[in-house]
């Protein structure tokens, strides 16, 4: 039977001899990603910024791109459509303009374009207080995350794998959030699923790999540490790169094909599988080497000095 192997089975990389590298990378892009996050921002969509949302039924199923360029030369500010439910039913969200436009004349623009016999199932106004309760919701949901996998891995294995898994998705975190700031890609509510789903991704094969790092610990118990996590390491490097490949190449097809709003769903999710990859490898598991990690025996020998005391 013919298996598809990436990386032969029996590599013998020396992933933890160039880890200070890696890990110098790691920390390099990490302080890039945040200082544009302070000083920049992040490209907020109307999500966040504010502005109007219509949900309406068309006459007849709608020429979606056409439209949006029409609603784009109103010059109300960012548009966004997407379709829901039947193929006639719209949600359309306009940016808020800053200045000039009142609210019944932006709306009314709007109606102007879409034309007779629309109907209006919903129209509202998102104010930036809104907008400010969606990032502070988005934080917590990222930060409630983290911890809830910090105490899924603290408890699976020891508390030392947790704060490195815990570190590794910071890195990513910050690198996908950092992408959102240092170029021009809207930072909206499917952002955050983006962020999630890339944390999800990455803490899945950090569990692999520490799952290899527990079994190596009780079979070769003199082996030094650094030797034992590449063993482990190079024993899971085809399943890992297999994984990573036919998921992003999954992902890539929606970016090519899914249109323009799927594509700017999928872009940030494809960034999140290569760098959740890339710290699963060369991040959570080279920095458990700094930690002191008990063997069985180790920790036998301490309960009995326990009981004796």
């Amino acid at each position: 039977m013919f298996r598809l192997h990436l990386i032969p089975y029996g590599t013998k990389f020396d992933i933890v001899g160039k880890s200070k590298y890696m890990l110098a990378l790691a920390a390099t892009i990490i302080v890039v990603c945040l200082s544009f996050i302070m000083f920049k921002g992040l490209n907020y969509g109307i999500d966040f910024k504010g502005g109007y949302i219509f949900e309406v039924r068309m006459p007849s199923e709608p020429n979606v791109p056409a439209l949006r360029e029409q609603l784009g030369k109103l010059d109300l500010g960012e548009v966004a459509i997407q379709q829901f439910g039947a193929k006639e039913d719209l949600l359309i969200k306009l940016e808020k303009p800053q200045e000039g436009e009142g609210q019944a004349a932006a709306i009314q623009k709007v109606r102007d374009t879409l034309g007779e016999g629309v109907v209006y199932k919903k129209v509202e106004t998102v104010g930036p207080k809104v907008g400010s309760e969606l990032v502070s919701n988005a934080i917590k949901a990222v930060t409630f995350a983290l911890i809830a996998m910090l105490i899924y891995i603290a408890v699976r294995f020891e508390w030392q794998f947790g704060v490195c898994a815990v570190v590794a998705l910071l890195h990513d975190c910050a690198i996908i959030f950092g992408m959102f700031s240092i170029f021009p890609l809207e930072f909206s509510e499917t952002s955050i699923t983006a962020v999630l789903l890339t944390a999800s991704y990455s803490i899945n094969d950090t569990v692999v790999i520490f799952d290899r790092i527990r079994e190596n610990l009780k079979r070769h118990r003199k082996m030094e540490m650094s030797e034992l996590i590449n063993l482990s390491l190079n024993g899971t490097l085809s399943r890992t790169t297999l994984t990573a490949t036919t998921t992003l190449l999954a992902v890539l097809s929606l970016y090519l094909f899914g249109g323009k709003v799927i594509a700017a769903f999928a872009l940030p999710i494809m960034v999140g599988i290569i760098v959740g990859t890339f710290s699963s490898i060369f991040v959570a598991s080279p920095l458990l080497k700094f930690f002191n990690i008990k063997r069985e025996d180790e920790k036998e020998n301490n309960r009995t000095a326990s009981n004796i005391n």
